[in-house]
């Protein structure tokens, strides 16, 4: 074997090596054929050999009967190579595998401890369900012996079998009492062991298991005795064998799930575990948070759990960077089962966000601080994000910190105003990273709170002379000054010395110009919208037709087609001939009809005063300053405002992108009519029919860990019609990206489906995204509809796809 391991580390070429390995398989076979003669004195090496050369990768069935000849041989040398061969190079779903089956018998049945425990070894690691059959008894008998390294060998054999054969499922369960209190810790090591496999794989055996607590208890005090005989023996840098202390944990946390009355046995014993642990070596913060992690799945006492978190706290000021990852981990699970215990260490998470090196941990904390963000605190933690995100460096990190920013400010914004402010914010320090869905989210909000429109276009245009840099800005304010221009040159706003703000229509046109000079580096998105901007501003300053025209005019020559056509046919509506329809052509667009997410208050609004920071009207607005950006007191809440209802939205044209991500959102008021966008041409537009009233109950249609899917059903316009909607709840931490819902219907039935409203799903919303499905029934209700699903998304990098029916529908559709 050492000839062969040297001449294989002299190869210098992968070539050479196969050469090597080829020329040793030949003469071992040849050695194998003739060991039949010679009583095969020499097999057990050229087993070895065999193990060696697997070990490279390459193929050694030949040598499978070999390992069977040694196993069943009478030398110990020859039995431990035939055993170890056997573990290697044979599997479970090995043919030849029940041909050992009765040698192994022969071993466990055996006088010397060393064989019967190579037999235990071999069985524990590739018994089938058949060898588990036919040897079961002959393991359980060794449950007993006196050897105690048989019965650690025979607990751990057991464990095996359990696993692999249901008919066994319950054969040791009478020996685990025995085995948990014996006086080897390794034998009690396994014993936990084997508990916690019967229990995991035959669940119904948790509350019969439970009769074991107290035996366990009576453990793990005695090791935690200052008495304890043994202490020595086990002892783990000052710890009394942390290994059994960990393993007891994690049974008492296993049994103790579900039942009241084990906590209640618990308690005290985990209390004791918790203050008596010294945490200052790995052994002991082991211990420690296997005992978190214990209190937090039972149903333990309050103050017994507030002791868990705060562990976890001083977890998070170990300079040993597993440990603070840890940590913060076990404290993303527990924010849910005990917040405001969690919220004390608020400042220690997002000190670990700030300073920490490790990019791992930085990523944790931003979930476990997202994870801590309510109405109660959403204005302080929203800012410390912010503060955060000027220095916080652009490697992938700064993406999930933006998009966690986000949906703070939607899920938990105390108004509509503060809600502005902080996206604008956003926005103005890293543009580059709001994703398309919050662009369009914020357009959406602006335009469904008129008190909101002339506030919101001064400050995104005091913004965009300041910082006309950022991408998204860039996109949601040249949008606003589009809509909303008129609002922007009226004189109406004020600055702190209560004279009128002086914007042109000039000064606007400047700033897209200067806008348009920019290299492209990003596409002809950015363009697009500009010219979109440039047509409605047409009907908003007729006095700047002809430089909006010459603007116009150089999009013509694009090398994008979309931009060219478009720029073409606005050149072509800017014509005299279109003077007397043009301005109801351009007028501001319908609100969407999409539920709005966050906030129903509009927030305080100095109606109309808009303060800046110079009372030229030139400067910057007064908590548009990076520094004042992060530093402004937020704007007090009053009393709801009503917000018009919306008609379909047509922002999808200038973006290009996907609608919001809606959430659960207060009534809205009755709508005032909203004329057409061509109603100027052909007439005013009917008046939208009112949604059907809700007949039937919501069902659910899919549910999993991090995903719940429910159909809201309502009857359609016509016989057999239905209109189904299906609403997207991510219950997980993370988002869901590339998010894809599809259904598939019988041939008497026929689906169309609507475009869903986002493919981001933010994590933690009920309301995360919504999906219309409009489904006719050929048999007017005769036969029930029925549906299967398939749902496709990105959690955590790794792609899911889930599947599923639906057959709970109300009779009748």
């Amino acid at each position: 074997l050492r000839e062969l391991i040297r001449s294989i580390r002299m190869c210098k070429t992968a070539a050479e090596e196969r050469q090597v390995i080829s020329r040793e398989c030949a003469a071992i076979r040849t050695a194998f054929a003739e060991d039949c003669k010679d009583q095969g004195q020499f097999r057990h090496r050229n087993v070895a050999k065999l193990l060696f050369i697997h070990m490279l990768g390459y193929s050694t069935s030949f040598g499978q009967m070999e390992c069977l000849k040694l196993i069943s041989s009478v030398k110990f040398p020859e039995k431990r190579v035939g055993y170890l061969g056997l573990t290697q190079l044979l599997d479970e779903n090995t043919e030849i595998l029940m041909l050992v089956t009765n040698s192994i018998k022969n071993d466990l049945l055996g006088h010397n401890q060393f064989v019967t425990g190579l037999a235990l070894c071999g069985l524990g690691n590739i018994a089938n369900p058949e060898m588990c059959q036919a040897l079961a008894g002959e393991v359980e008998k060794l449950l007993t012996a006196s050897n105690p390294y048989i019965r650690k060998k025979a607990g751990l054999c057991a464990m095996r079998m359990v696993r692999k054969n249901e008919d066994l499922e319950d054969k040791f369960n009478h020996r685990i009492g025995a085995l948990l209190e014996d006086s080897d810790h390794a034998v009690a090591l396994c014993g936990c062991s084997l508990l916690i496999a019967v229990v995991d794989t035959y669940p119904e055996y948790t509350r019969d298991s439970r009769k074991h607590i107290g035996a366990l208890i009576r453990v793990l005090k005695g090791i935690l005795s200052s008495s304890y005989s043994s202490a020595s023996e086990y002892d783990v840098s000052g710890v009394t064998d942390p290994f059994l202390q960990v393993k007891i944990l994690r049974v008492l946390r296993v049994l103790g799930q579900g039942s009241v009355d084990a906590a209640d046995d618990m308690n005290d014993i985990l209390a004791q575990v918790a203050t008596n642990t010294e945490g200052t070596k790995n052994a002991g913060n082991a211990i420690l948070y296997e005992c978190v992690q214990t209190i937090m799945a039972i149903e333990a006492e309050s103050g017994l759990r507030v002791l868990g978190i705060n562990i976890l706290g001083r977890f998070l000021l170990n300079k040993d960077p597993n440990i603070r990852y840890v940590a913060l981990t076990t404290l993303q699970k527990v924010v849910r089962v005990d917040l405001k215990a969690v919220q004390r260490h608020r400042d220690m998470i997002l000190d670990c966000l700030k300073a920490d090196n490790d990019p791992s941990i930085r990523k944790r904390a931003l979930d476990v601080a997202y994870a801590l963000v309510n109405e109660d605190n959403v204005k302080n933690m929203t800012k410390e994000l912010q503060n955060h995100l000027i220095t916080a460096e652009s490697d992938g990190f700064k993406d999930d910190l933006v998009m966690r920013i986000c949906a703070c400010i939607e899920q938990h914004a105390p108004n509509r105003r503060w809600q502005v402010d902080n996206l604008v914010r956003v926005m103005c320090l890293a543009g580059d990273m709001v994703p398309p869905d919050v662009r369009s989210m914020f357009c959406h909000l602006v335009a469904s709170t008129p008190e909101l429109h002339a506030y919101t276009v001064h400050k995104l245009y005091f913004s965009l002379t300041n910082n006309a840099t950022q991408e998204a800005l860039q996109h949601v304010g040249i949008w606003c000054v589009g809509e909303f221009g008129d609002l922007l040159c009226n004189g109406t706003a004020t600055g702190p010395d209560d004279q009128p703000i002086q914007v042109t229509s000039a000064d606007v046109l400047d700033l897209l110009q200067g806008i348009i000079k920019q290299p492209a580096t990003k596409g002809t998105k950015t363009h697009e919208i500009i010219a979109s901007c440039l047509m409605k501003l047409a009907a908003r300053f007729p006095g700047e037709l002809e430089r909006i025209r010459k603007m116009m005019r150089k999009f013509e020559t694009s090398l994008s087609a979309e931009l060219q056509q478009r720029a073409c046919e606005y050149s072509k509506l800017m014509e005299s001939d279109w003077d007397a329809c043009r301005a109801d052509v351009l007028d501001r667009m319908p609100v969407c009809d999409k539920p709005l997410g966050g906030a129903s208050d509009v927030g305080e609004v100095a109606a109309p005063s808009i303060r800046v920071a110079n009372g030229g009207g030139q400067g910057d607005l007064l908590d548009l300053d990076v520094d004042a950006l992060l530093n402004s007191d937020p704007v007090p809440a009053v009393a709801p405002t009503a917000v018009p209802a919306a008609s379909n939205d047509l922002l999808d044209d200038v973006f290009g992108i996907g609608g919001p991500s809606p959430s659960a959102s207060a009534p809205t008021p009755a709508a005032a009519p909203v004329d057409d966008l061509l109603g100027g041409l052909f007439g005013d537009s009917p008046a939208a029919p009112a949604p059907a009233a809700k007949q039937y109950p919501d069902i659910v249609a899919f549910t999993c860990d991090e995903l719940r899917v429910t159909f809201a059903i309502a009857p359609g316009g016509a016989p057999g019609a239905t209109q189904v909607q299906a609403n997207f709840a991510n219950l997980g931490s993370a988002p869901l990206t590339n998010f894809v819902f599809q259904a598939a219907v019988p041939k008497y039935l026929t689906l169309a489906m609507e475009t869903a409203s986002t493919a981001v799903l933010a994590p933690r919303t009920e309301r995360a995204g919504f999906q219309v499905i409009n489904v006719t029934n050929s048999t007017n209700g005769a036969r029930p509809i029925m549906m299967k699903l398939r749902i496709q998304y990105t959690m955590n990098g790794q792609a899911v796809v889930q599947q599923g029916q639906v057959s709970n529908f109300p009779q009748g559709l």
